[in-house]
């Protein structure tokens, strides 16, 4: 498998636990919480196919792409009063998760052609919808709508990751040092408690 390919598998395992974990907590059924996994797994890679008209998708065509979401989600399904107590092992595999999306989804953006803004923007669409999409199935504000810094280091991550690219570095060193950015950067908000700026006073008009 190439690299891309195992970012991309490790990323949709982690994203898929997270996903049903969320599924678990809503009291959904086995096939909810299965649903919760396969899009929150795969749903960046997804959209970020479809834009880049790398079609028909990857989760289409590679059954390793359907199993991997399948398996996370009978894990946790299985095991989720372990997983529950876990939360904040669970956090930090999300941050891993992201961090490898990112740069998977830059990097394929930037090997079908894009330029380096195009395909850093689409390396966190890859980090983040997913997501996105679970917050809005289970009737939820998305995360990144919260004050959570999550899209902002998935957006540094792929940046770096696709300037050094572009630098003609070697790829394993690329991806690497974009993931590491994204990684310290959200693991450093979770520590600290980061916030993004949100509007300050009434919401009233």
């Amino acid at each position: 498998m190439s690299t891309l390919v195992v970012l991309d598998l490790l990323g949709i395992f982690v994203f898929a636990i997270s996903g049903a974990l969320v599924a678990v907590r809503k009291e959904l059924d086995v096939f909810g919480v299965l649903l919760l996994a396969g899009v929150t797994g795969l749903g960046g890679g997804f959209l970020r196919d479809v834009l880049i008209d790398a079609t028909p998708p990857a989760a289409l065509t590679d059954w390793k792409y359907l199993l991997v979401p399948v398996a996370a989600g009978l894990l946790t399904f299985g095991y989720h009063p372990t997983l529950g107590r876990m939360e904040r092992m669970v956090n930090v595999f999300d941050a891993f998760g992201l961090s490898l999306f990112c740069v998977a989804g830059a990097l394929k953006a930037v090997d079908y052609g894009l330029g380096p803004v195009p395909a850093a923007l689409l390396g966190m669409t890859t980090g983040i919808g997913g997501g996105i999409l679970r917050d809005v199935l289970a009737g939820r504000v998305p995360v990144i709508f919260r004050g959570e810094l999550y899209a902002t280091p998935a957006l540094a991550g792929a940046f770096v990751a696709v300037l050094m690219d572009r630098a003609d570095l070697p790829f394993a060193l690329a991806a690497a040092a974009g993931a590491a950015v994204c990684l310290v950067w959200r693991l450093l908000a979770l520590w600290r408690g980061w916030e993004a700026p949100t509007p300050r006073g009434s919401a009233s008009v």
